[in-house]
């Protein structure tokens, strides 16, 4: 199954901003309404006509200008389709939504939601803004990269640029169990942007638990697929998918992507989301879509009703949210980083092919080796890595998803 993944290496944190941080970037007016939102954690001049802004590692003072532009004149084209219309562009305005992962599909999902309205955004990633994004990223630009700026701060500080009246909630965190449920809580809807399957079906064990709808939607090379999830209503991912892909996954780092794809699928996404808001359901496309820009493919298979014995629908088995399939991370050794993805057979030759332009390659019957400057990944036939030259478990699993996929 391809996947898209997020372009990702072990950045220089820019001073002053832990693996952590939390932004909210606001205009004046909402800052003086909401201010227990506010998350700038430093020491900044505060005021109604301040704003958090990020540059280097400096906070600033921006002078807020109110928006000269009213209401009906900014949607006045999406007020005119008769399926939004005022009221339901009003609902947007109230709508909550989190997107996990701010990378090709998640710049693309965040920049739409913002640019027809929808209030409330929540942008989750951990990664760092590099060169290689650009091709695809569209909320990013040379200067963001330049900086090493975080891709959720970066993306707030961006969609402020043109919708400054919705609220961005910038997490530079990783999505885990541990904090699944702090950072998913409050949507109304949450949007995959991820480029992995374990963090997919993190949030797909929140979501029916919990009984929250939410978009699946990947891109690798030219093909995407994408799903509406209704808790109760619809299939969820592990009805469609019971176990990640086994054996090579193709990835972006590996298989490329298409910046076309991405967008096709994601503009297909923030549609289905615009629909949810709206309170349009009857028009919720309720099936798994595939498409292929490149070789004008498309496909879709049912998915109106949960499958009998699924494990999250049926059984309420949320192995996930609970961390037992997360695959177990260990110190292994001065600067390394031991995987345990166990029952993954890999096919050293058919590997090797895929990472040979991207670093050095050399196999064995027994293990598989790759140098990436200043990684060394050490791949097992079953699976299991040992990557050296990070003591960032983050890190190693993000290496471990752009080149080997989960």
């Amino acid at each position: 199954m391809g996947d898209a993944a997020l372009a990702s290496k072990e950045t220089p944190f820019s001073p002053g901003l832990s693996s952590h941080t939390e932004v909210a970037f606001m205009s004046s007016d909402s800052a003086r309404s909401r201010n227990s939102h506010s998350r700038c954690q430093t020491s900044i001049p505060q005021g109604p006509d301040y704003a958090c802004q990020l540059t280097y590692n400096k906070w600033f003072p921006a002078k807020i200008m109110k928006s000269q532009t009213k209401f009906e004149d900014r949607y006045s084209r999406q007020i005119l389709f008769r399926g939004i219309g005022a009221e339901g562009q009003k609902k947007l305005g109230q709508g909550r939504a989190v997107i996990v992962g701010c990378g090709a599909t998640g710049s693309a999902l965040s920049s739409l939601l913002a640019r027809a309205g929808v209030g409330y955004l929540r942008i989750i990633d951990r990664d760092y803004i590099e060169s290689s994004n650009l091709q695809r990223q569209v909320l990013f630009d040379e200067a963001d990269a330049a900086e090493s700026l975080p891709k959720a701060v970066a993306a707030a500080r961006k969609i402020h640029s043109f919708n400054s009246e919705i609220e961005v909630d910038a997490r530079v965190e990783d999505l885990i169990p541990a904090n699944a449920e702090e950072l998913l809580n409050g949507a109304d809807i949450i949007l995959d942007g991820t480029d992995n399957f374990e963090t997919r079906y993190l949030i797909n064990d929140f979501a029916v638990k919990f009984k929250r709808p939410w978009i699946y939607t990947a891109a690798v090379g030219s093909y995407g697929l994408t799903m509406n999830v209704l808790p109760q209503e619809t299939a969820c991912l592990a009805c469609i998918f019971p176990d990640s892909p086994r054996g090579v996954v193709e990835t972006c780092d590996t298989s490329g992507i298409l910046n076309s794809a991405v967008n096709a699928l994601a503009s297909i996404t923030v549609t289905e989301t615009l629909k949810f808001l709206v309170g349009a359901r009857d028009k919720l496309r309720r099936s798994l879509l595939s498409l292929d820009v490149w070789n004008n493919d498309r496909t879709e298979i049912v998915a109106d009703h949960p499958r009998p014995g699924c494990r999250a629908c049926d059984e309420e088995d949320f192995i996930h949210l609970s961390g037992e399939a997360r695959p177990h991370i260990t110190m292994c050794g001065r600067n390394s980083v031991q995987i345990h993805e166990r029952h993954r057979p890999i096919d050293f030759s058919e590997m090797e092919q895929l990472l040979l332009p991207h670093g050095t390659v050399r196999h064995n019957e027994f293990v598989l080796k790759f140098w990436r400057d200043p990684y060394e990944l050490t791949l097992f036939p079953d699976g299991r890595a040992i990557i050296k030259g990070t003591t960032d478990t983050g890190v190693a699993r993000s290496l471990y998803a752009r080149f080997v996929g989960s």
